[in-house]
């Protein structure tokens, strides 16, 4: 039995974020520091830690922190310097080709481009990626964020490679007395393949959701209507269709390693030739109302539209970006080396491609990515901090960072960049990490507490706050289980920042739980997955990177606001068919 006093203790300071962060809209650099405070406080008053105890479970997260960074660092180096060729300009031409209809932009972009990424990155890669793409095409920043995460939540059941699932699943089912080796990995297998079937009944509408938000919430609010949704209906349905297909196929047939990958590119090659052969389309064009029209709090540090306009908001009025603009507007007034009109898209595409094949030759199913994760000077760990059982690594050769950095380097003599662009376009990516840099460290440091709290020498049962709630939350349901298993992952994943760390957290207590109930225990399993992989789209630290790439830092609040209705949705759609399954 849970003791409630350390159940409401360990609420608090997800309570500091929710009241601060959420209600109150304090960004996540002035809220953040007292949820650290608070966390602190309550580690060592009521999970008894010894203050080293707590200065290296947030030390611990800082090192963390500085890999976020680092990945958040290269897709702004990225960005920048394909503004500077005028390659953004190109790209933003080539989706225009296919259409300018904002809703079918966020099908191509924000769920096939970003499901892609997720499928052989992840580690907050496609909202890195996609966000600025979107606003390089003339999206809000805010809406590029929220089209972002939103778009490739159902990509993130099954992460980068199938991380989630192998070790994510796999390994603290491994490590249970009730199960052998061979039991385990058949219990993850099936697991894996009931979350890709739910995904075919709830993440097939997340297309739909995602053109939903961007049109209600960032349309003209006179016309907010019913019609402008109910019109790309046909095309964002058969789009979820074309991409849960395959993924389903790819997760019951060959493994948890490939569905993203294989439903983004069979999906989007499917859902392109349709939209090309003149089918689906929208027959009336949907856009944003006028920049000037937009509230203050859409807008950041860097102007939407063309890549002229990305140098902020001093930078001047934005340039058109229209396909006739772009092909005559040089990056940020600085580029005249390779003029956007005689690119090719295959060349300006080129940087992407290449991060691809550096990111997936650089996965851990490959001898680079071992070595990557193994050498000590490409992944310098600190064991023992502060003479504690806690320790920490900064893995930055294997994290995406790295490989969009040097995808940045290869993009310079490709497009031939003199000296100038490429200094303004680094420079300017290191002056956007200020802001995150001190959310990010506050935020996961906040983490490490409570996640290391368990291991404390006299935490009260040995169990860390993140059990405790979990525990807690199993207690008070009891029968009706199987309709809250899904917030438990949802819970693990928004604490976290993590989908890996919370099935790693919850996976043993989903199974120990679904086994004193009687209940089939993949099902249980399996809504922890799509529960953690949901669960993404509120993750603080992710928030603050993806809002960093688009220079809108202070605006958590706001996309965690949002970004609730999706995990409502979630929430409640999983929760009754879950329940329903299990009866059967």
């Amino acid at each position: 039995m849970v003791d409630p006093l350390l159940a409401f203790a360990a609420l608090a300071p997800l309570a500091v974020v929710a009241a601060l962060l959420v209600g109150a809209l304090w960004p996540a650099t002035r809220a953040m520091p007292i949820a650290w405070a608070t966390a602190a406080i309550v580690g060592v008053v009521a999970w008894n830690m010894p203050i080293e105890w707590v200065l290296a479970a947030s030390i611990s997260g800082v090192l963390t922190a500085v890999e976020i960074l680092w990945i958040v660092f290269g897709a702004l180096a990225l960005l920048y310097t394909l503004m500077r060729a005028g390659a953004v300009d190109r790209i933003n031409a080539g989706f225009v080709a296919i259409s300018e209809d904002r809703r079918v932009q966020v099908v191509l972009v924000g769920f096939f481009l970003a499901t892609f990424l997720e499928g052989v990155a992840g580690f907050g890669t496609p909202a890195a990626v996609v966000a600025p793409l979107l606003l390089a095409l003339g999206f809000p920043p805010l809406a590029a964020v929220v089209a972002a995460l939103v778009g490739h939540a159902i990509a993130t059941t099954f992460g980068a490679v199938g991380v989630p699932v192998r070790p994510g699943v796999e390994e603290p089912l491994g490590a249970l007395e009730s199960l052998s080796s061979a039991e385990a990995v058949d219990v993850t297998l099936q697991a894996a393949g009931s979350a890709a079937l739910y995904q075919v009944a709830v993440g097939v509408f997340m297309p739909l959701v995602a053109v939903g938000m961007v049109v209600h919430f960032f349309g003209d609010p006179e016309e907010r209507s019913l019609p402008a949704i109910l019109e790309v209906v046909p095309l964002c349905l058969f789009a979820g269709i074309a991409f849960v297909v395959p993924f389903a196929l790819t997760a019951l047939f060959v493994g948890p390693e490939l569905p993203s990958i294989v439903g983004a590119m069979v999906g989007a090659a499917v859902v392109v030739a349709v939209l090309r052969a003149g089918y689906l389309h929208p027959d009336e064009e949907w856009s944003f109302r006028a920049q000037e029209q937009w509230p203050e709090h859409w807008i950041g540090e860097i102007d939407p539209g063309s890549a002229g306009s990305l140098s902020g908001p001093d930078a001047g009025d934005a340039v058109d970006s229209s396909p006739d603009a772009a092909d005559t507007t040089d990056a940020a007034g600085t580029s005249g080396d390779a003029p956007t009109a005689s690119m090719s898209l295959a060349r300006a595409w080129t940087p992407y491609v290449i991060l691809v094949v550096l990111l997936i030759a650089t996965r851990d199913f490959t001898p680079i990515g071992v070595a990557l994760t193994e050498l000590s000077a490409l992944a310098p760990a600190w064991d023992a901090i502060l003479g504690t059982d806690i320790g920490g690594e900064v893995r930055w050769a294997y994290v995406p960072g790295t490989w969009l950095a040097l995808s940045a380097l290869a993009a310079i003599p490709l497009f031939g960049m003199d000296r100038g662009q490429v200094e303004s376009a680094w420079r300017e990516a290191g002056q956007k990490l200020v802001s995150p840099a001190v959310a990010l460290v506050f935020v996961i440091a906040m983490v490490g507490i409570m996640t290391e709290s368990g291991t404390a020498p006299n935490a009260p049962g040995g169990d860390s706050m993140m059990i405790v709630l979990a525990d807690a939350t199993a207690s008070v349901v009891g029968d009706v289980y199987p309709a809250v298993a899904t917030v438990v992952g949802v819970l693990g994943t928004f604490i976290t920042g993590s989908i890996t760390v919370s099935n790693l957290t919850f996976s043993q207590l989903q199974y120990d739980v679904a086994v004193q109930l009687g209940l089939p225990t993949h099902h249980i399993l399996a809504a922890q997955m799509v529960g953690a992989a949901i669960g993404n789209v509120l993750a603080i630290h992710n928030v603050i990177a993806a809002l960093a790439t688009v220079g809108l830092v202070g605006q958590e609040g706001r996309v965690v606001r949002l970004n609730l209705f999706p995990v409502l949705y979630y929430v409640v759609a999983m929760g009754a068919i879950v329940s329903v399954v299990t009866l059967l």
